[in-house]
């Protein structure tokens, strides 16, 4: 009859922390519930904000992460302290939680600390054309732990910001002009002066291509089968790649006309006797 009792009486506490529970799991509920539509309305006025200021698109891109993930940490912590947990054991735990996270990820907070120091320094920004780590791209985003670069190909490269921050980054944007070099070599019996003379022509009939600093050809190197002229020329950034596919085309058509030849790799095989 005892054990009988003690059961009944274990029921009837659990019983009634249930409907003392419930209220407070209610309240928790529509906490989350207001907590993540006044997050999204925080998210959506920020948004707005920025749209009629003219910030970098990069620190825009920053914030608003790091006030979305501020916010719901605080919606969390509002939740689970209507739960019953008090708010002072919820911040020990989470301060034991944040530092076993911490030394768990070391590489996340490396990545957070260069995604700072991206924005701070201003390396480069949303819209640049870079090489880093190996990889070309134009910038598409900068994100709280990592950057992400659209390739030539259209491809999503995505770089640790940790990583970016603390190695070189060739940034082609930086300056609004830029230098082409291109070297092509002709056979040691073809006209340098007439070579070099069509080259200038090609520069000269390009009007992307800056007149001052003006072009300049010159003999950059006497090789084992050719005469390597070196052609330089500046021109805009956007135009950069048009001009540079142009004198490409050009110089080999026109070489062709002028019974200027080109070189190539040539192999003598001997047969034996």
């Amino acid at each position: 009859m005892k054990d009988i009792s003690n059961y009944d009486q274990h029921l009837q506490n659990a019983i009634n922390w249930f409907w003392e529970f419930i209220p407070g799991l209610i309240t928790a509920i529509i906490i989350l519930i207001v907590g993540l539509w006044f997050i999204k309305l925080i998210n959506r006025l920020v948004r707005k904000f920025f749209d009629k200021k003219d910030y970098d698109l990069a620190l825009e891109s920053f914030l608003m992460q790091l006030i979305s993930v501020g916010l719901k940490v605080l919606l969390f912590v509002a939740v689970v302290t209507q739960l019953g947990v008090a708010s002072s054991s919820l911040l020990a735990v989470l301060g034991s939680a944040g530092l076993a996270i911490g030394l768990a990820l070391q590489g996340s907070l490396a990545n957070f600390a260069g995604g700072i120091l991206i924005l701070f320094f201003k390396p480069f920004k949303i819209g640049d054309f870079i090489t880093a780590q190996g990889i070309d791209g134009t910038v598409k985003e900068i994100t709280i732990f990592t950057t992400k670069l659209n390739t030539f190909g259209n491809q999503v490269a995505i770089i640790p910001n940790g990583q970016l921050s603390n190695n070189n980054i060739i940034n082609y944007n930086a300056e609004k002009t830029r230098r082409d070099k291109i070297d092509v070599g002709i056979s040691y019996g073809s006209n340098i002066k007439q070579a070099k003379d069509i080259l200038l022509e090609i520069c000269r009939e390009q009007t992307t291509i800056f007149k001052d600093p003006e072009p300049q050809v010159f003999v950059g190197e006497l090789g084992d089968s050719s005469v390597n002229l070196t052609l330089r020329f500046w021109a805009k950034n956007e135009d950069f790649w048009a001009a540079h596919f142009f004198v490409l085309e050009e110089l080999k058509r026109r070489f062709d006309e002028a019974n200027i030849e080109i070189p190539f790799p040539q192999r003598v095989v001997h047969r034996p006797d």
